[in-house]
């Protein structure tokens, strides 16, 4: 074998195993090219640590994603837009929840479905929320005794 075709052969292999990657990385990740879905809004009084693009689950399983995030300069809430997958309906009384993966975890989006047989139209706002818990206040709390606020 030539230098040349060494060259080839090792070049080959490298772009393989970057096409490898790559695929690889798509498919952890959850992205998808194509954007099917419906949108839902809903309004927190915090939304820290969630971004564009923070997993929604219900029930542990990755139903959609955060699309949207902007302040309401009116009510000082930040008002969220999730986009969940077409094939997934969420009952009309269902609430939607600021979670923690863990003490050193993320945050992510839950939705805790009601029993209703009706059903989010597109585009409406799920009006049962709760907001992230800040571990710093929670920690103030617990060492002064619960009079911190």
């Amino acid at each position: 074998m030539s230098h040349t075709q060494a060259e080839v052969v090792v070049g080959g292999i490298v772009l393989a195993g970057a096409l490898a990657f790559g695929v690889y990385a798509v498919q952890s990740t959850g992205f998808s090219v194509s954007s099917s879905g419906y949108d839902l809004r809903a309004s927190f009084r915090s939304l820290e640590g969630v971004s564009v693009g923070t997993d929604v689950r219900l029930a542990g399983v990755k139903v959609g994603t955060v699309s949207a995030m902007e302040l309401n300069a009116e009510t000082y809430r930040a008002e969220a837009t999730v986009t969940i997958q077409d094939d997934i309906q969420i009952p009309d009384d269902s609430a939607i929840i600021v979670a923690s993966e863990g003490l050193l975890g993320g945050n992510f989006v839950e939705i805790s479905p009601g029993g209703s047989f009706s059903y989010f139209a597109p585009g409406e706002e799920i009006l049962d929320t709760q907001g992230s818990v800040s571990l710093v206040s929670l920690l103030l709390k617990f060492v002064s005794g619960g009079e911190a606020e």
